[in-house]
C-alpha cells in the first residue's frame, strides 16, 4: 500500500529564506518531481489535500512552495515589476530549483502560476513535462473586470481576514501584487511570446465559465506550443478545475503523464 512522506523545509536563497513542501511516496524514487506554482494569492497551505493526492495518484514526489512574498517565504517590499512572470520563471525559480538540487522536472502551475510554468518550460530544457491550469497568456478585458470585482470584494473585512489566514502581515502585499500590478496600464499589454519554445509534453486545461479569461487563451497556448499538447476545457467550470472537478482533472494527467 502506498504511503506519502511529508517534508517541510525552508531553502536558503541569495533574497531570503523559501518554504517548500515535499510529498513522497514510498516507491516513487525513480520519478522525477512535479513541481507546484500557486496562483496570484496562493501558498502551499492552500494546495489543501491536492498534493498528496497528486503524489498518490502518479506516484511521484510532489513540490509545492511559496513564492517569495507568500505563505511562509520571506517578505518582499516593493511590488513585482510588469515583468514578474518572466522574473519569477527565470530568476526566482531558478534559484530555488538550484537550492532543492532538482534536475528534470514536470512543472504544474495554476492561474498567474500557469503562466510563469509556461514560461518555465520554455526556458528551462530539464522541464520534462508541462500541465497549466488556468493560465493567462494575455490580458483580455475578462481577466480586467474578474480582477477589479476581486479587488472590491477584499475591501471586506471579512473577505480580507481569510487572506490573512494563509499570508499572515503580508495580506496587503499579496493582494497588491495581484491587483495593482495586473490593473497597471502598462501591463494591459503583456503577453507570453516564448510559446513556441516550449518542447515538452503539454497539457492545457481551462474552464469553459472562468471569471478570469475566455477559452480564447488556452486555445491560444495550445495552438502556438511546439510540442505534443493536449487541450482540455472543462465544461460548466469556473477558474479552480482542480478544486471543482479535479477528478476530470487527473483523468486528463493520467492520459498524458502517468
Amino acid at each position: 500500500m502506498l504511503k506519502v512522506n511529508q517534508k517541510e523545509q525552508f531553502v536558503n536563497t541569495r533574497r531570503g529564506k523559501i518554504f517548500v513542501k515535499t510529498w513522497s511516496p514510498n516507491s516513487s524514487h525513480s520519478k522525477v518531481p512535479l513541481v507546484l506554482i500557486h496562483e496570484s494569492l496562493g501558498s502551499v497551505g492552500q494546495w489543501r489535500k491536492f498534493p498528496a493526492e497528486l503524489a498518490l495518484a502518479f506516484n511521484r514526489p510532489v513540490i509545492a512552495y511559496d513564492r517569495a512574498g507568500f505563505g511562509f517565504s520571506y517578505p518582499r517590499q516593493a511590488l513585482p515589476s510588469s515583468n514578474f512572470i518572466q522574473e519569477e520563471a527565470q530568476d526566482y525559480f531558478v534559484e530555488l530549483k538550484q537550492a532543492l538540487g532538482i534536475r528534470e522536472f514536470l512543472v504544474f502551475g495554476h492561474s498567474a502560476g500557469g503562466a510563469i510554468a509556461l514560461n518555465v518550460a520554455a526556458t528551462d530544457k530539464e522541464c520534462v513535462g508541462l500541465i497549466s491550469i488556468s493560465a493567462p497568456a494575455y490580458v483580455e478585458n475578462k481577466t480586467l473586470e474578474g480582477i477589479r470585482a476581486a479587488k472590491k470584494l477584499f475591501t471586506e473585512s471579512q473577505q480580507f481576514e481569510k487572506l490573512r489566514k494563509w499570508h499572515g502581515n503580508k495580506a496587503q502585499w499579496v493582494l497588491d501584487a495581484w491587483t495593482e500590478v495586473w490593473l497597471r496600464d502598462e501591463f494591459k499589454e503583456w503577453h507570453f511570446d516564448g510559446l513556441s519554445d516550449i518542447h515538452c509534453k503539454s497539457l492545457i486545461i481551462h474552464g469553459s465559465d472562468d471569471e478570469f479569461g475566455s477559452v480564447a487563451i488556452p486555445q491560444y497556448i495550445a495552438k502556438h506550443i511546439a510540442a505534443e499538447t493536449m487541450l482540455c476545457i472543462i465544461d460548466r467550470c469556473g477558474h479552480l478545475p482542480h478544486v471543482t472537478h479535479k477528478d476530470a482533472v487527473f483523468r486528463q494527467i493520467s492520459t498524458l503523464f502517468n
